[in-house]
């Protein structure tokens, strides 16, 4: 049973950040704007995967529900919870998805999914939608931050951790329940966090369902609090809390919600499909070619060096074999190798067997953790490089990754929505999002996503 704020010392995290979340916000053209670009690229994500395995698995498994909640992409509608589930999967079957580098999390994927199945079923504001996104983002990001250390990351997944919070904390807003109901939502969600993190070692695809997991989980605790269930206030920070759980009671930071910009601002959109802590080394490796015209042939030595928590994440730093697809997207030295054989950094990087030169290219790899620019992140995720050829020593830094821009966004998401929906349903699905923040039901756009025909202009 619930405890009475009024009988505890102090507030809990979980009645906290219920609070943080459903205060007033007011928030600028730049936040509105970049929630506008995370929920288009959960859409452009989700339309491009929904032919790949993982896609079809989590569709399959929904039942059929006439006049259902709609699935990106697909014919079949289905139960809010499922629908929340399928569509998180779909945006995250590329492994090209927003990130947020101090929580190591990917809250586009869970919170957009959440609200996107609820607002089919609980008529919703655009504004609401808005605010409602902002307040997930930021308490799944403050939450994961203060919690996640880089040897906690080997071992859990975060975006399985951060995700139900958030997503809990952001369906909270739009269901509109009251701090008690917000806070049960959140520490129920606690209760339902989950995802290991053995998978980048053997190439296993539970990783692609974690987000789907998070985000079903997180509209089951949202409704479940609005119905009345209690959860322990204590879930977060109590004795046997999450934080005490994973070993971070004693040593966790304070949290302090919206203390400055939110931290939807602090997310950058993935520019390819693979492992965020491979994106700068490869994107430099890159410039390195066109800045100094290296060819693959003529390299004799490839030196990384990269910030402890890029080195230090599962299957980061792996030198092979490679039999599976998520063993190659996770491996810094795989993705700089490909990239310096290929000349461009695209999905077909990734295609496996590899052959004898792409071996050579690997067998040259060393991987370091550098010290400045461990100190640098997360606010910078930077990457050093050094390519030895037989004549010269090529060098090169960057000191933050290169995000993919609103307008890339807009155009991939664009693109995607015509090759699976029709130029009029993507152009219809871009002026509900540009119109969002004055809409006044968000129900249309998740109508406008099926295949069914159902909000077809």
């Amino acid at each position: 049973m619930r405890v009475p704020a009024a009988e505890m010392a102090s507030p809990s995290l979980a009645r906290e950040a219920a609070s943080a979340a459903l205060a007033p916000h007011r928030h600028d053209e730049a936040v509105l704007g970049k929630v506008q670009t995370c929920l288009l690229d959960v859409i452009g994500a989700a339309l491009e995967s929904r032919d790949l395995p993982w896609a079809r698995q989590a569709v399959g498994i929904a039942p059929a529900v006439k006049g259902g909640v709609p699935i990106i992409g697909a014919a079949r509608r289905t139960t809010v919870g499922d629908a929340a589930f399928a569509n998180a999967v779909l945006a995250h079957g590329l492994v090209r998805e927003d990130m947020h580098a101090a929580s190591i999390s990917h809250l586009g994927v869970v919170v957009l999914p959440a609200l996107l199945a609820l607002s089919r079923t609980h008529p919703t504001s655009g504004m609401r939608f808005v605010n409602a996104a902002v307040s997930g983002y930021e308490i799944g990001a403050r939450i994961g931050a203060a919690l996640f250390t880089t040897d906690l990351a080997r071992l859990f997944r975060p975006t399985g951790i951060t995700g139900p919070i958030g997503g809990a904390a952001a369906a909270a807003v739009l269901l509109g329940l009251d701090v008690d109901r917000a806070t049960s939502a959140i520490g129920m969600a606690a209760n339902a966090t989950g995802g290991l993190n053995e998978w980048p070692a053997v190439g296993g695809t539970e990783m692609f369902f974690h987000p789907g997991f998070a985000a079903r989980n997180a509209v089951t605790s949202a409704l479940l609090a609005e119905l009345g269930a209690e959860a322990s206030e204590s879930a977060l920070d109590g004795k046997a809390g999450l934080f005490a759980a994973l070993r971070r009671d004693e040593t966790r930071p304070a949290i302090r919600f919206f203390d400055g910009p939110p931290e939807i601002m602090a997310v950058y959109n993935k520019p390819v499909p693979a492992c965020n802590f491979a994106q700068t080394a490869c994107q430099l490796a890159l410039q390195l070619l066109r800045d100094h015209g290296v060819r693959a042939d003529e390299i004799r030595a490839i030196r990384i060096r990269v910030p402890r928590a890029a080195a230090r994440y599962p299957g980061c730093d792996s030198m092979g074999p490679f039999s599976r697809l998520l063993q190659a997207k996770m491996s810094i030295p795989f993705g700089v190798s490909a990239t310096l054989l290929r000349g461009v950094i695209e999905e077909a990087n990734y295609r496996l067997p590899i052959g004898p030169e792409m071996e050579r290219l690997l067998g040259l790899v060393t991987l370091e953790e550098d010290a400045a620019l461990t100190a640098a992140f997360p606010a910078r995720q930077g990457a050093e490089m050094e390519l030895a050829l037989p004549d010269r020593v090529v060098r090169g830094r960057l000191d933050d990754v290169v995000a993919a821009t609103p307008a890339e966004v807009r155009e991939r998401c664009e693109r995607a929505a015509t090759d699976a929906l029709g130029r009029e349903c993507a152009a219809a699905i871009l002026r509900f999002v540009d119109a969002m923040p004055t809409a006044a039901d968000m129900a249309p756009l998740a109508d406008l996503l099926a295949a069914d025909g159902g909000g077809a202009p």
